[in-house]
């Protein structure tokens, strides 16, 4: 691997590549850590410090704790990732982006540029809405409409540079852009989180029992690192023969190959679309100082929020779970509906002399696709659910209230896998082992 990792270096546009992707990052990272002008620091603060729960954990984990700190990236490319989904489902109901979809590298662009105003759109709604509903509580140092229009237009342009940032890598650096961005905001956030752990669950305890909790909290995280893996690499490949085709004195065709459904067909979709669903409210609730009484909307409120799932002493609140793992589920056969198509495949097969073997062209190719879809969405969803509900059982049983959970854990090793796939690719047109080969 060291020697891998070297080689990638000795290659200059693979080396060139690396380095300008670190320089990005480490312009993410100071950026993060510049406040907004003319913010009150004390009373992010003090609020932030009155929030019970994880309920910002889903967005300070996101934003690299940029949220909590109100800093110019406080939005951070989220409003990017909102207007990206957005996009998606509107590619479904709007022909006319359906069609710029099908157009190719033209229709991609056109998207793209959308997908930008869009989120320059929610970026300047978010931080409006901040500006106004925080700046009479203390947001500001002195509530006006000069400082308001500072830091709306310091917020927005700080995510707009980040989408920036995000495309600059994409083109001139290593991996998906975006991705590398959330991935460095969420890997920020670790070491806080591991301080956390250790003086939960080490510190002040006897060497062996010390050492014992470290092992264990290892071994978990180990273990459900493993199983992303696994999760993210699973394939269901269905086999798919083409007919030989005879044209003059020759034949053309015969060939075996494969369509690879990957297992986690809708990848982290679904569990952003499902935290962001059961967060909304209690966030919402947070900011209008709300969610802490007895009523029934303060104890649906509570449900809601992930900090009081699986607690022994109230599991009720579980009940919560119990949705977001249906939701889940829902939206993992929801997104896949609407990026895979097995009509569209079968129709493809077809036309270029393919079929499945022991499956007949057309309504049998889609009903057998489609069943094969509807088994390997559960598999995939029950996989997530999984991974999402080791770090909520920790958080409600033992109190390891961190960060990072599922999603994070998911997003990371997705992100990883794909840029050395991405390096490996680069470094086996040059006649380079790659990293994933190496033994």
């Amino acid at each position: 691997m060291l020697q891998t990792i070297r080689k990638a270096f000795q290659i200059e546009d693979i080396r060139k590549r690396l380095f300008y992707t670190f320089i990005m990052l480490i312009v993410v990272r100071l950026g993060s850590e510049l406040p907004t002008p003319g913010v009150n620091p004390e009373y992010i603060q003090g609020f932030f410090e009155n929030q019970t729960g994880d309920a910002f954990n889903f967005f300070n984990a996101f934003t690299g704790g940029s949220f909590t700190q109100m800093s110019v990236f406080a939005l951070s490319i989220t409003p990017y990732i909102t207007s990206s989904i957005i996009m998606q489902l509107l590619t479904i109901a709007i022909p006319k982006l359906e069609e710029m979809q099908k157009e190719g590298e033209d229709g991609r662009k056109k998207i793209m540029a959308i997908t930008r105003y869009v989120t320059v759109g929610l970026a300047l709604f978010e931080s409006t809405a901040m500006a106004i509903g925080f700046g009479r509580r203390g947001l500001l140092e002195e509530y006006n409409f000069v400082n308001a229009a500072i830091v709306v237009l310091t917020l927005t342009a700080g995510s707009a540079f980040l989408m920036w940032v995000g495309e600059r890598i994409t083109e001139k650096g290593v991996g998906n852009g975006i991705s590398i961005v959330l991935l460095i905001n969420i890997i920020s956030r670790m070491p806080d989180d591991f301080t956390t752990l250790f003086e939960q669950f080490i510190k002040g305890k006897t060497i062996a029992k010390g050492a014992l909790a470290a092992v264990i909290i290892v071994a978990i995280i180990l273990a459900v690192v493993v199983f992303v893996i696994i999760l993210q690499d699973g394939q269901r490949r269905i086999a798919v023969q083409y007919s030989q085709k005879v044209q003059g004195r020759k034949m053309f065709g015969g060939q075996s190959t494969h369509i690879p459904l990957k297992v986690n067909t809708a990848g982290v979709i679904p569990v952003i679309f499902a935290s962001s669903l059961m967060q909304m409210p209690v966030i919402i609730a947070s900011f209008l100082g709300k969610g802490n009484g007895t009523g029934i909307g303060s104890q649906i409120l509570k449900g809601m929020s992930s900090s009081n799932w699986c607690n022994p002493d109230q599991p009720i609140y579980s009940i919560g779970l119990v949705v977001y793992i249906l939701l889940t589920i829902f939206f993992a056969y929801f997104y896949t509906s609407i990026t895979f198509n097995p009509l569209e495949i079968a129709n493809n097969m077809k036309k270029s002399g393919g079929f499945i073997p022991g499956i007949r062209p057309g309504k049998p190719t889609v009903d057998y696709l489609q069943n094969i879809l509807n088994y390997i969405i559960f598999i995939g969803a029950c996989g997530l659910v999984i991974v999402q509900v080791i770090p909520f059982f920790f958080n409600g049983v033992f109190g390891a209230n961190v960060s990072f959970g599922g999603t994070s854990l998911i997003i990371i090793v997705g992100v990883v896998l794909e840029t050395i796939k991405q390096i490996e690719s680069q470094m086996l047109v040059r006649n380079y082992t790659g990293f994933l080969n190496v033994k």
